[in-house]
């Protein structure tokens, strides 16, 4: 997805927000390599993952490009375990590439923001509490307020499976059921028969299982109704209804939070509770935030044991469906700098010092030296959409004062040049002020 210069400032901004989010939760920023040895990759994709993989020679070297943002880090901890502290809570904003059908929403090469709770040995189950609320803070932080957050327990799926004597198939079967929420219970049925052999009273089961709907207290109580007969559904079940239990004091309201049978994920890697979040108004661009529990994800790399929560917001998406609905706030400034400044003598002096102070105290300056003419110059200012334009001729720089120009009101007036780049400072900050999404 290329950006025109006002777009991705907005991008930037929503990039922005996400990140301040992240750090506000104790999440530290880190960075890892797009290019990969397949193998480090391969050994823990599974399922439809694998089959978009980049993967590609050079010399005698099997590389891939990364397809997600949480195996790599997990390498990363493995590497660096005698040097971190745990649990490790990490951030991570990059680009990752997966050779699936671009659509409408889609890319093959896109932005994720990630976080992930990495532990040593084990990891407290309140770690998978908190990650629903991180998810809401964020997309209310943008001013989002029309998504829902669903969460399901891959043990509960397994228990679950292994109840109807399929366990050796879970992870087909949990692939299959994945596809529900986009063909619908007729067709995952018929998949479940015809390409997995299951039976017919065990496809009647887990369509009957997935169809289990309400308000969370209504789905964890119908639940109840299969405790007991598999040691794994039991305790997915456990966690499950600790994860509903602190909800509201995580501060996450019940409407943006559903308990739901349906959800999987198409990773072979989750092992616990695993997230999925939709815009209510827009189901047909799919989940924008996903992720999970993973109790073995470091296997492959360390004998050490480092269980994991995580989650990753689909920010290339997320931005792609906010600016096709005409969603993002158009009042917000897109402009590189927050003043122009226009030389009107041909001594430069007091316009590169005033841009200088602006820099110094935080106003981002632009100064502008072009030998056009002054309508050029404004009509560049307009379509740059800068905030404010600072004149200095003659008489301002003798009379140690500078114009200021707002571009919106089209108010102008003088200003001290040695109180103008606070005066600046102040308005801007103003102008900055408000959510990203108004829609």
């Amino acid at each position: 997805m290329e950006l025109l210069p006002r777009q991705q400032a907005q991008f930037e901004r929503v990039k922005g927000i996400i990140e301040d989010t992240y750090r506000r939760y104790g999440f530290t920023a880190l960075d890892t390599p797009v290019i990969e040895a397949s193998e480090v990759l391969l050994a823990k994709a599974g399922g439809e993952t694998e089959k978009q993989i980049y993967r590609f020679e050079k010399g005698d070297s099997d590389l891939s490009l990364r397809f997600d943002l949480t195996v790599p880090l997990a390498k990363y901890v493995a590497l660096h375990y005698n040097e971190l502290s745990f649990p490790f809570r990490r951030y991570q904003i990059g680009k990752v590439y997966r050779g699936e059908r671009a659509q409408r929403g889609r890319f093959r090469e896109f932005y994720q923001a990630d976080i992930d709770i990495i532990g040593d040995g084990s990891l407290d189950i309140i770690n998978e509490a908190e990650i629903p609320a991180i998810i809401y803070h964020t997309f209310t932080a943008l001013g989002l307020n029309r998504f829902q957050i669903r969460v399901n327990n891959r043990k509960l799926l397994n228990g679950f499976y292994a109840m109807l004597g399929w366990e050796h198939r879970a992870g087909d079967i949990m692939r299959t059921v994945d596809k529900l929420p986009k063909i619908g219970a007729e067709k995952v049925g018929l998949m479940l028969h015809d390409d997995l052999g299951l039976d017919q009273d065990a496809v009647g089961d887990i369509v009957a299982f997935m169809a289990i709907s309400g308000s969370n207290q209504e789905v964890l109580s119908a639940l109840e109704g299969y405790r007991g007969r598999n040691e794994v559904f039991d305790q997915g079940l456990d966690e499950l209804n600790t994860v509903v239990k602190y909800l509201s004091d995580f501060g996450v309201p019940q409407e943006n939070f559903a308990v739901d049978l349906t959800i999987a994920r198409g990773l072979d890697y989750y092992t616990g509770t695993v997230y999925e979040t939709f815009m209510l108004d827009h189901p047909e661009v799919g989940a924008i935030c996903s992720g999970g529990r993973y109790d073995n994800l470091g296997s492959y790399y360390t004998e050490k044991q480092l269980p994991g929560v995580g989650i990753a917001i689909g920010l290339t998406r997320l931005f792609y469906v906010l600016q096709e609905q005409g969603m993002l706030n158009g009042d917000l400034p897109t402009a590189p700098c927050d003043v122009l400044v226009l030389p009107m003598t041909e001594d430069l002096s007091p316009a590169i010092s005033f841009a200088t102070a602006c820099r110094s105290a935080g106003v981002r300056a632009q100064l502008y030296t072009e030998p056009k003419k002054f309508k050029a110059k404004m009509n560049y200012a307009d379509k740059i959409g800068v905030p404010y334009v600072a004149f200095l001729g003659e008489d301002e720089a003798a009379n140690g004062v500078v114009s200021l120009k707002d571009m919106v009101s089209g108010n102008q007036e003088k200003v001290a040049l040695v109180d103008a780049p606070h005066w600046l400072l102040e308005r801007v900050a103003e102008k900055n002020r408000g959510q990203v999404v108004t829609g």
